[in-house]
């Protein structure tokens, strides 16, 4: 395959992230979740806080906050639709920061589906 997406759906970039990156809203939230992970790999920053509810996203995000972590693998582990406008994601990301061992992290996300978006809330409270 030819350019294989970040986000490891198994399509390639220009069929999977790339159109979302450009503009196209995320028809679900695990598409949106998926779409937020290429970006943190591709280090696009705009988009990252275009898609981030601005009740809970970050004054800037900018390359340099985004440099220094590798991103290595993604697995959806759940997506679930809870209604119309809510739905919750559940991932594990693998990731390396400079010379360091490989990391785990795992996060239960909430979505928020507003004026024809899909947005990312943060993570769910334990």
């Amino acid at each position: 395959m030819k350019h294989a997406c970040p986000c490891y759906s198994g399509n390639a970039y220009a069929a999977c992230c790339q159109p979302l990156h450009q503009g196209l809203p995320a028809p679900d939230a695990e598409r949106l979740m998926r779409s937020r992970y290429s970006a943190y790999a591709l280090r696009l920053p705009d988009y990252i806080l275009q898609t981030w509810h601005t009740e809970t996203r970050p004054n800037s995000l900018t390359q340099a906050d985004l440099q220094g972590i590798k991103w290595l693998k993604l697995e959806v582990l759940a997506h679930h639709q809870q209604d119309a406008t809510h739905a919750e994601v559940t991932f594990v990301a693998t990731y390396q920061s400079g010379q360091q061992k490989k990391t785990t992290m795992t996060e239960h996300s909430r979505f928020e589906y507003l004026d024809g978006r899909w947005l990312y809330c943060g993570q769910v409270e334990a």
